[in-house]
């Protein structure tokens, strides 16, 4: 798979070693993400190539980082045809997860429903909550996850596309 990666200051060492981490699997990665630390460089200008590269179709999916991971989700998602996701540790649901009363079936099932459901081409996660297992964890499981296609989620997904 073609993957395009980026973070800030925050996120610089996991990165890295994710990076690394996904070549070893035979993926093939672009990192937008800056060359070496500095603590006052500004997310969106490292985020924003990432995304324009899977909005183009240049990269299929993309894996962003940041101390929380929301700006940089937030930058990511002003990219036309972007679905960025956040992920910053394990979930487990207060009741069903979805409209057919279905439960949860562990505490990463957030992860598989950002893509199952919403299609999400892009993972934020959150540098400062998750240590290099828990990051490849579960940007394996994400990688690995595949849109379900139901007709409910795509229309969804093609006006969120298409908003302005």
């Amino acid at each position: 798979m073609k993957i395009a990666l980026s973070t800030d200051h925050a996120g610089l060492d996991q990165l890295t070693a994710l990076q690394a981490f996904l070549e070893q699997q035979g993926h093939e990665c672009a990192n937008y993400g800056p060359k070496a630390f500095d603590a006052n460089d500004d997310y969106p200008d490292y985020i924003f190539p990432a995304a324009h590269a899977v909005a183009s179709g240049e990269y299929e999916v993309a894996i962003i980082m940041g101390g929380s991971g929301q700006g940089e989700a937030m930058a990511a998602n002003r990219v036309k045809g972007v679905r960025a996701a956040v992920y910053y540790g394990p979930a487990t649901p207060a009741g069903a997860i979805d409209a057919k009363g279905g439960a949860a079936s562990d505490e990463f099932e957030i992860l598989r429903l950002s893509r199952q459901h919403n299609n999400a081409n892009v993972l934020s996660l959150a540098a400062r909550f998750l240590d290099q297992q828990a990051i490849r964890a579960a940007v394996t499981l994400w990688l690995e996850t595949a849109f379900t296609g139901e007709e409910r989620h795509a229309r969804r997904i093609r006006k969120l596309d298409e908003a302005e």
